[in-house]
């Protein structure tokens, strides 16, 4: 990204695009420099890298879309790094922060008022889940869920080269609507995976954004020479007033995403819309959802769909402000039962956020359509197209299931769906290869450079993905890598492996990593011994 690696360049529409390996989170602060003055920030899992690499390319001297170097402050937490965005904001510069679960709670106080005094800004989220039961370091969306009703409005990505490319959005979005954004992608799953994408110029950027908008903010600065009020304390004669009166910002928010979106996809060749819908266009079952599980999906709808099926997928990509135009405009005419898949619980609530948005959409809109919902994925539980399957399966049944689980086995309150036989949604030619290991001893650091070479000196589409235990250091890492001559939508753990290799031999007698391995796949195994005999004793 520094100039200092080896990249390939193609003609897209016109464009000289860079294809670069990289994680979700390196895409995310590639596009969140180019717009910041400065980013304020505190380290958590799995956000931490955006943070870290912006640092390091503050440090090489990187020049943003204003031509100057980033200003990156760590502050002493995510509480103190939201009200350092609040401050930069308010004297009209462009702020940025990343962050992820109780750091992303600490911020809410904060993005109250970032929102309530219409500053444009975009937080950059690894979704991860809250510590509630237990902790985990790994991703849902619960945090995001947590901050629906801040006033930020919020883009989903489902992938990597999505991160890249609504992050854009995102900032143009927030510089036209004055409205600040939450960009929020899956952890681990997606800011940790690494592929092959389209990489934004920095110029390319530049010719996109309206300057005028970017002149409008630096005139609203807290300055003395020219004073406004601002931050008041509002009695009861005025204050249901002037909360409704923002009501036109947040009105045009839907078209001016749109709009966004158009001109990126204008740059890139890639299209995107609010609600996006893949499938057959005569469905009769559809799932809804957003985040990398719909990665997963539109593989398996497409699957079932070669095989006489009728299912759909529709993907939501800005979750707020909900427009009720755009989604009843992507769905399909014929569909007759939705199953609505969130990636989060709420144990009080009659159901989860996106299930219940749907709801009310169709019953305001007199639409006599049964919607199912469920939950999934819950603290990166992994999400197959077996799953999938599972799900629209529930569809079909003449009283299906709701409010279910599915990846489980719910043996407490049996929310679970049963699941079938394993099936491979992937498209034909696909390598799929896994390398155990154990973590610090180098198995996932030689195999993030080996996915680096193969996308970036080959014509090959990649991905790699590293399943930590959440020890760390000395546990159990396995390492996921495919490669392909088609783009890879398999945004779950491999299942079905060509090649298997283990580096750390005492593993032998405790895993099966014999496990999900295709006929006549090849199986390695570092070790001292040098004869099954040895192996056996």
């Amino acid at each position: 990204m520094n100039g200092q690696q080896t990249v390939m360049e193609t003609n897209n529409q016109n464009n000289k695009t860079i294809m670069k390996s990289m994680d979700g989170n390196t895409a995310a602060a590639h596009i969140a420099y180019a717009f910041s003055d400065v980013a304020a920030i505190y380290p958590i899992t799995p956000s931490s890298p955006m943070g870290e690499v912006a640092d390091q390319w503050a440090a090489y001297g990187r020049k943003n879309i204003f031509d100057q170097v980033l200003r990156v402050a760590e502050m002493q937490s995510e509480a103190g790094a939201a009200g350092a965005v609040h401050g930069s904001l308010s004297a009209g510069a462009f702020a940025t922060t990343f962050t992820a679960s109780q750091g992303l709670l600490l911020m809410i106080p904060n993005m109250y008022k970032i929102a309530g005094e219409l500053m444009p800004t975009v937080f950059h989220v690894s979704a991860r889940a809250v510590a509630g039961q237990a902790l985990s370091i790994f991703g849902d969306h619960q945090d995001v869920m947590a901050t629906r009703a801040t006033g930020f409005a919020m883009i989903a990505s489902n992938s990597v080269q999505e991160v890249m490319d609504l992050g854009l959005v995102a900032h143009l979005s927030s510089l036209r609507a004055s409205i600040p954004f939450v960009h929020f992608f899956d952890g681990f799953r997606t800011s940790h995976e690494i592929q092959k994408i389209h990489v934004i110029d920095y110029n390319d950027i530049k010719q996109m954004v309206n300057w005028q908008d970017i002149q409008r903010h630096r005139d609203r600065a807290l300055n003395p020479e020219h004073p406004h009020l601002r931050g008041t304390a509002q009695n009861p004669d005025i204050y249901f007033q002037v909360n409704e009166a923002a009501n036109p910002f947040y009105q045009k928010i839907p078209e001016i995403v749109e709009e966004e979106m158009k001109k990126v996809s204008q740059l890139t060749g890639r299209t995107y819309n609010l609600f996006e819908y893949v499938g057959a266009p005569d469905a009769e079952h559809i799932i809804i959802m957003m985040g990398s599980g719909t990665e997963a999906a539109e593989e398996t709808v497409h699957h079932l769909n070669k095989q006489g099926e009728k299912v759909g997928l529709l993907k939501v990509r800005l979750y707020r402000p909900f427009s009720t135009h755009h989604f009843l405009k992507a769905l399909p005419q014929h569909v007759k039962k939705i199953t609505v898949l969130d990636r989060t619980k709420e144990a009080t609530a009659f159901g989860e956020p996106l299930y219940l948005d749907v709801l009310a959409v169709l019953k305001d809109n007199k639409k006599d359509i049964d919607v199912y919902g469920g939950r999934y994925g819950l603290g990166s539980k992994d999400f197959t197209p077996t799953m999938v399957k599972a799900v629209f399966n529930n569809l079909k049944q003449p009283t299906p299931k709701n409010h279910f689980t599915v990846g489980i086995i719910d043996d407490v309150t049996h929310t679970s769906l049963p699941l079938d036989d394993q099936i491979d949604a992937a498209p034909e030619g696909v390598i799929r290869c896994k390398f155990w290991g154990m973590g610090s001893d180098g198995t996932v650091g030689a195999n993030k450079e080996a996915i680096k070479i193969i996308g970036d000196n080959t014509n090959q589409y990649t991905q790699g993905y590293f399943a930590y235990d959440s020890k760390k250091s000395g546990g159990v890492t396995v390492s996921h890598l495919r490669f392909g001559q088609t783009p890879i939508q398999s945004t779950y753990l491999i299942d079905q492996a060509d090649y298997i290799a283990c580096h750390q031999p005492s593993y032998v007698d405790k895993y099966y990593l014999l496990e999900g391995i295709r006929e006549n796949g090849t199986f390695v195994l570092n070790s001292p011994w040098s004869t099954i005999e040895e192996l056996e004793q």
